[in-house]
């Protein structure tokens, strides 16, 4: 069973010299050789350097769970390696500039152990650029921090992620699993339906149609009859409902009758394609709260409550985007490992985020840096999810983890952020 931390707040190690920078470097390469050498004699032979031409070699894969919408106009979404993904020269919403390892905040501090469980999950699916790597990662599960780093100098490459317009500045903002109280069935106290599809929802969804806004499921009996029977769990409070919306999955904690105790996960499974609104920024437009933060909403929403429900139901509303679920089954082995993203593989708290897909390709191995009140990070990432306001060229959602603790810190991230893409050579 594998458990996951995250560390909050790491701070990065003083800078040494420039001069015992080179020297270091210069120790790098030298003890690079060395090991690239003792990974060939246990049977990893050293990879041949790709052409341009690579990153398009077709693979057969299994379909990644979120899929791009049949008007796209271009291939998007895919693992690195396949048909229209990003190469270093030119992404569809980012250009990625050559850039060297000490050009990487905090890149010689990084605890890289606390990464490499990632990185094995990475290679459940890592696509055809990536893949190669893989037996390279597993080999060097037992290896030092020191080692790992030499082979990721000796086989990638860090090119700076930037706009198209040339600005390295981008935004992060972070999320998490939830772990909420539920009900198999309505009862008193649990009353707040999650849903799996309606029938015919993705046939709606390929003809670029919307289905009906969250207002509309929940006052529309023609709505609601489409929905009957359709229910996987019950909630006690719809906040939680829209908390898990906006998250996109999460796991539900059941009591049943006989006393049992059951944790059931719950995958997202599709949405009614309405546009996400976020209740905070209709929040800030009336002047109702100052800080858009999820403890700043819930505690608006604690305080007002009581006193004006359906001002609180507007709020609600004001979020058309409504997400279904399924349930997702899980090995007793893997029970413990994150969510899975749209990579296909579970992901890491601390080490997985959330990127446009049309901007960094899922898969790829990334170093993250932003500073900020809620969290100071310098390390490496991986894209292995997307979501419906992840959009841009630097711009990324931090997985936090789950439960509560998670879920404070998600709610507070939303600080300045530069991506560095590590590509294979």
């Amino acid at each position: 069973m594998v458990h996951h931390t995250i560390n909050t707040k790491m701070q990065p190690a003083p800078r040494a010299s420039s001069k015992i920078n080179s020297m270091k470097q210069l120790l790098w390469r030298v003890a690079s050789a060395l090991i690239v050498g003792s990974l060939v004699a246990c049977g990893s032979a050293p990879r041949q350097q790709a052409v341009v031409d690579d990153y398009a070699r077709p693979t057969p894969s299994a379909p990644a769970i979120a899929t791009p919408r049949a008007d796209t106009p271009r291939a998007s979404g895919a693992l690195a390696g396949l048909p229209g993904t990003p190469s270093p020269q030119q992404a569809y919403r980012s250009r990625w500039v050559l850039a060297s390892w000490n050009d990487l905040p905090g890149w010689p501090d990084d605890p890289l152990h606390e990464a490499w469980n990632a990185w094995l999950q990475n290679c459940e699916r890592p696509g055809p650029l990536f893949g190669p790597l893989c037996p390279d990662v597993r080999q060097l599960l037992l290896a030092s921090d020191d080692d790992r780093r030499l082979w990721m100098m000796a086989h990638l490459q860090p090119y700076r992620v930037e706009s198209l317009d040339g600005a390295p500045d981008g935004l992060l903002t972070s999320y998490y699993e939830p772990l909420l109280e539920a009900s198999a069935q309505r009862r008193p106290g649990f009353e707040v339906p999650l849903y799996a599809p309606p029938e015919g929802l993705a046939e709606l969804r390929r003809a670029g149609r919307m289905w009906f806004t969250r207002q509309e499921i929940d006052t529309l009996p023609q709505a609601q009859e489409a929905l009957r029977g359709r229910e996987v769990a019950w909630l006690a409070d719809p906040i939680d409902a829209l908390v898990l919306h906006i998250q996109g999955s999460g796991r539900v904690r059941i009591t049943d009758a006989n006393g049992q105790v059951r944790v059931l996960r719950l995958a997202f499974a599709g949405s009614n394609e309405q546009p996400y609104q976020s209740v905070g920024r209709w929040l800030l437009d009336r002047g109702l709260i100052r800080d858009a933060s999820w403890p700043g909403i819930k505690a608006w929403i604690s305080s007002t409550q009581s006193s004006n429900p359906r001002l609180v139901q507007e709020m609600l509303w004001s979020n058309p985007r409504y997400v279904f679920f399924q349930p997702e089954q899980r090995s007793a082995a893997d029970a413990d490992l994150g969510p899975r993203g749209a990579q296909g593989v579970p992901l890491t708290p601390g080490r997985s985020i959330a990127v446009d897909k049309d901007s960094v390709p899922y898969a790829t191995p990334l170093w993250l840096s932003s500073r900020g009140p809620s969290a100071n990070l310098q390390r490496m990432v991986f894209a292995q999810d997307t979501g419906s306001a992840i959009v841009g060229a630097v711009r990324a959602d931090y997985f936090a983890g789950t439960g509560a603790e998670a879920g404070e810190l998600a709610g507070r991230v939303k600080q300045n952020l530069r991506l560095w893409v590590l590509w294979p050579r």
